[in-house]
């Protein structure tokens, strides 16, 4: 049997069948309904640890020792099984985060096209640095290896929509608009910025209706596909599989 101490001092335990700590009876009660809801769509129930951890993640901020055995009670693992989850996925935290993610791109692209200066700016703008969030909780700042953008680089995401074509300037505009708590309107995608634990509850498959908004692929992500259209170019056939004998 494993068990883990949250910050509250409660003693959560993480094997199937014991109490877990840390949750009212209420959340509980709401968590196991939408847990259940969750492994039923696997056809092995610990195949539903990924959406789980998001879902204790949007209810917290991040995945605490209590969301911690929250999933290994569900799903029958120890706790220590479902930590070596979720210490290996950036998107899980393991301490609470601020309202907003903001992620800097300075893969290769992004940063020779301006990615390395943005993330300057923003970090001597907000006095934080990777994984490090403001004081007043708003923010938290991340170095992102890759945005999958790179059509318009640089990027910056915000709770993982995408602001295209920044500049130091605009992102500074942009964490100042999040703290003061002001809209921002991502350039594709959703029409606006949800939180990052409304954003986790997505995550965990239950839907905002937010998923249709927006510009999906944009003019820059086209131009290929536009480019060969005109130009007659398509890629070869797939060679012919033999045929059984």
């Amino acid at each position: 049997m494993t068990s883990d101490e949250n910050n509250t001092g409660t003693i959560t335990m993480g094997v199937a069948g014991k109490d877990v700590g840390g949750f009212d009876d209420a959340q509980l009660t709401r968590l196991r309904a939408e847990a259940r809801e969750i492994v039923a769509r696997y056809p092995r129930a610990r195949s539903g640890l990924l959406p789980l951890l998001h879902l204790v993640q949007a209810e917290d901020g991040y995945v605490s020792p209590t969301g911690i055995a929250f999933c290994a009670e569900e799903l029958g693992l120890t706790t220590a099984e479902v930590s070596a989850v979720a210490t290996f996925y950036t998107q899980y935290k393991r301490h609470p985060n601020g309202d907003y993610t903001v992620g800097v791109c300075t893969n290769t692209l992004c940063a020779v096209m301006g990615g390395d200066a943005i993330w300057d700016g923003l970090t001597e703008h907000l006095g934080v640095g990777h994984d490090e969030t403001t004081p007043d909780g708003k923010v938290t700042l991340e170095k992102i290896e890759c945005n999958a953008a790179c059509d318009y680089a640089p990027v910056v995401m915000v709770n993982w929509e995408f602001f295209d074509n920044q500049t130091p300037d605009t992102a500074r505009a942009t964490v100042d608009k999040l703290r003061a708590g002001e809209q921002v309107v991502p350039t594709r995608g959703a029409n606006s910025v949800c939180t990052f634990k409304q954003m986790s509850r997505v995550l965990a498959g239950f839907t905002d209706g937010r998923a249709d908004e927006g510009i999906g692929a944009g003019v820059a992500t086209q131009r290929g596909t536009v480019l060969a259209k005109k130009n007659g170019w398509a890629a070869p056939a797939f060679p012919a599989e033999p045929k059984e004998s």
